[in-house]
């Protein structure tokens, strides 16, 4: 297949081996890279877009998954734009671009006098992690979701995507697929809640994991039950459970701005190792 000028090419099911040789070097970081191309073999219709790789002297040194979420894996700012200029060559189709910090910029600033201007930019995210047995103790109420939570959990849903994105999942008439996601992760055993009186009262998911690390998304408390410590807790007892049944390092990125959720995280025993960064379109 043709590498272009920058060498950049389409990696295809033949290239899987070099991949998450590449990803693996930086496995917690590169959880959703990894996860992607396990789970669609690196094949564009389940990928829902393209897989693209830098190559040196014959070796991938450098990637990109290019579909709704733009990730850079592995990219130093020359990789970075070397995908930026190969992604100019195209209609702008992704909605988000996100990764660490160091790679994301670059790249924006290649792309921005050319892709309109973005939704929102957040520049300082902290990525965490956690590879122990959590600080305090984990909340005992706190569960595994079922499909009969679903009257309860999905407005939850609904409610922490719109707070955290500054727009509704519905939005579109996106509902039934956001729907269907969120049912899909009740299924798989990867969504987690705690209830008080028939009101949800924590949830949080695990986006995406591998035999590596967990990546955990969706963390919401209602807002008047917020400072009773309920996160903390609650994120310990999806700790102890994801590092005993699904990997051994558990992982979120969260907003600069967000005191109260780090302070949280960083009460059940996370610790920053990278900073990401989010371009919203």
């Amino acid at each position: 297949m043709l590498i272009t000028r920058h060498g950049v090419r389409t990696l295809t099911g033949a290239d899987l081996g070099a991949f998450l040789a590449l990803a693996e070097r930086d496995p917690v970081v590169n959880a959703f890279a990894v996860h992607r191309a396990r789970t669609t073999n690196l094949e564009p219709r389940w990928l829902g877009g393209e897989m693209w790789g830098r190559f040196e002297d014959g070796e991938l040194v450098a990637a990109c998954h290019v579909a709704a979420n733009l990730v850079p894996i592995g990219a130093d700012v020359e990789a970075a734009v070397a995908f930026a200029d190969r992604a100019l060559t195209r209609r702008r189709s992704v909605s988000t671009i996100v990764g660490p910090q160091d790679a994301v910029r670059p790249f924006w600033e290649r792309v921005a006098p050319h892709w309109g201007s973005p939704r929102e930019i957040r520049w300082d995210q902290r990525h965490l992690e956690i590879a122990r047995d959590p600080d305090v103790a984990p909340d005992p109420a706190v569960r595994l979701s079922v499909r009969s939570d679903m009257d309860l959990l999905y407005p939850a849903c609904v409610a922490m995507y719109t707070e955290e994105v500054g727009v509704s999942p519905e939005a579109g008439g996106a509902a039934d697929l956001y729907r269907a996601r969120v049912s899909q992760l009740v299924a798989r055993g990867l969504s987690f809640a705690r209830y008080d009186d028939g009101e949800l009262v924590f949830k949080a998911e695990v986006a995406c994991a591998t035999q590596h690390a967990a990546q955990i998304q969706g963390v919401w408390v209602p807002p008047h039950r917020r400072g009773e410590g309920l996160a903390t807790a609650g994120m310990a007892a999806v700790v102890r459970y994801v590092r005993a049944q699904i990997a051994p390092v558990v992982s979120l990125y969260v907003n600069d701005w967000n005191l109260p959720a780090r302070a949280a995280y960083e009460r059940a025993g996370f610790v920053e190792t990278r900073r990401f960064a989010t371009v919203m379109f």
